[in-house]
């Protein structure tokens, strides 16, 4: 057991047999990467932090863009966020499994939320219903910014089981293949992915509508990339693209 509670994984956890494949494979000396060993469970700051963002982007949204009243999925979302947070600095580490299904429904309800927003704008430029293109490259924008996070929310909370199953090393086959992965060489030993190598893959797949230098491994990342490329295709090109004709 560890000083602050937590239980001392890598003195009672075995590592699965792929994952030492892995190992062998990469480090044939037997030093194994951290993101191949059992490491400290990533701190919720950052995601928090990116959520309460989320939540401003979703309120300056005007109201015929949100589903139902506009405060109720950000007071959802907020809700969310303080149950999990504070279930966490309450409980510890040791109860992070238990609390899974809170952070990918705040995940899940960030991505909703501004999917219907998404849809809403479309069905809105459809319509013929008249904008000003300031109100166009605005309202785009808190789409696209929003579509980044909470794609990126996503990408973190699933990837290999999530920040503890990553950390424990539960689940060692990879959802997203990081260049530090492919090649150990070019990054130190302590090197594992956090939040912000996370935000960096759904900000690039959001700008370059495909992966660029991350692989999307198993079917769901691949899925969920299509999906998060295919609303920004629609905020950049359809949105922004319209946008730019208003001001010409």
């Amino acid at each position: 057991m560890s000083d602050d509670g937590e239980p001392d994984a890598a003195a009672s956890v075995e590592l699965p047999a792929h994952t030492r494949q892995w190992i062998a494979l990469l480090v044939p000396s037997g030093s194994a990467p951290a993101w191949l060993r059992i490491t400290e469970v990533e701190q919720r700051g950052a995601a928090a932090l990116s959520v309460v963002v989320a939540i401003v982007l979703q309120l300056a949204l005007p109201d015929t863009l949100t589903f139902g009243p506009h405060w109720m999925l950000p007071a959802l979302e907020a809700l969310l966020l303080v149950a999990l947070v504070g279930g966490q600095r309450v409980l510890g580490h040791a109860v992070t499994a238990r609390l899974r299904p809170l952070a990918l429904t705040l995940a899940g309800t960030v991505a909703a939320a501004n999917l219907t927003s998404t849809g809403l704008l479309v069905a809105t430029l459809v319509g013929g219903k008249a904008l000003s293109a300031q109100q166009l490259l605005s309202t785009g924008l808190l789409v696209w910014v929003t579509n980044v996070i909470a794609f990126a929310l996503i990408y973190w909370e699933l990837d290999r089981g999530g920040p503890l199953s990553r950390a424990m090393m539960s689940d060692s086959y990879p959802d997203f293949l990081f260049p530090q992965m492919a090649s150990p060489g070019v990054a130190a030993m302590d090197w594992e992915p956090r939040y912000f190598d996370y935000v960096y893959v759904s900000f690039t797949n959001a700008t370059a509508f495909s992966p660029t230098d991350t692989m999307p491994l198993s079917r769901w990342a691949k899925a969920l990339m299509l999906v998060q490329s295919a609303v920004a295709l629609v905020t950049v090109g359809l949105v922004f693209a319209r946008a730019v004709n208003i001001l010409h």
